[in-house]
């Protein structure tokens, strides 16, 4: 039986996969944890962190070929995994990773630009920053998002926002480049929205042209959180990616 490792967004919880997990259930061996600072054990406001902290982490989880699917944050650590780890990945799925160190040329510079225009988080006496967090939502998913959410949503990132923003801050200082990119080799699927920030769409189509073994396909009308708003269509291809390479595989 496979392994299957689905790696959620920042700002979420490994519920965001219940319905894909429940779907692979009955032929894969699954794994949803928790990324460190959510679930029932948060990250202190103020204590530092860097992504390398989520890797070594995740990296405990399987000793055998396993396949990797992740969400935004998610994505960029399964990619991270698949450098480190090659002997040990079977495969990829990611959402519009935020793998922000391929843009890496001359031109990707105002693309670059626009990862600069959070302001520094000011953690309350509850860690919470919430100029940060209306900032970082609407960057991802348009003017006013942060606002449309439901109080519960917005409470929940409250309660993560100091964790949330320094895995920003240790992302955004990754220089994993193109040429490092090009080393994983596994069958990988990159999904994203047309929607999203034009940022994101630079990674992917970067990303795109850089792994060897990529597939692309992005979705009219979905934007970041497609993965959410729109599950059962991206799960439907994950779960058609999964198929395909144990197709390749068993031949």
């Amino acid at each position: 039986m496979d392994t299957v490792l689905l790696i959620h967004s920042g700002g979420f919880t490994s519920r965001q996969w219940r319905k894909l997990a429940d779907r692979l259930a009955p032929s894969h061996r699954v794994l949803t944890p928790d990324l460190l600072g959510y679930g029932p054990t948060p990250w202190p406001a103020g204590r530092p962190f860097h992504f390398t902290e989520d890797l070594a982490m995740l990296a405990t989880l399987f000793d055998e070929p396993a396949h990797l699917v992740g969400h935004s944050y998610g994505g960029f650590l399964a990619l991270k995994l698949a450098l480190e780890y090659p002997d040990r990945v079977r495969s990829l799925a990611v959402y519009e990773p935020v793998a922000f160190g391929i843009l890496d040329e001359p031109a990707d510079a105002p693309f670059r630009d626009e990862l600069t225009r959070l302001p520094p988080y000011v953690p309350d006496a509850e860690g919470a920053d919430e100029v940060w967090l209306a900032a970082f939502v609407d960057w991802w998913n348009g003017p006013g998002a942060w606002s449309q959410l439901a109080e519960p949503t917005r409470r929940a990132f409250r309660s993560v926002g100091w964790k949330v923003s320094r895995e920003v801050a240790s992302l955004v200082d990754d220089h994993t480049d193109r040429t490092s990119y090009a080393r994983i080799t596994v069958p990988t699927l990159l999904l994203g929205g047309e929607t999203s920030p034009a940022t994101e769409r630079r990674v992917l189509a970067k990303l795109s042209a850089t792994l060897p073994a990529a597939t692309l396909h992005t979705y009219a009308g979905l934007g970041h959180m497609g993965p959410i708003t729109h599950a059962d269509l991206v799960n439907d291809a994950i779960v058609e990616h999964l198929t395909r390479v144990a197709s390749r595989t068993s031949r």
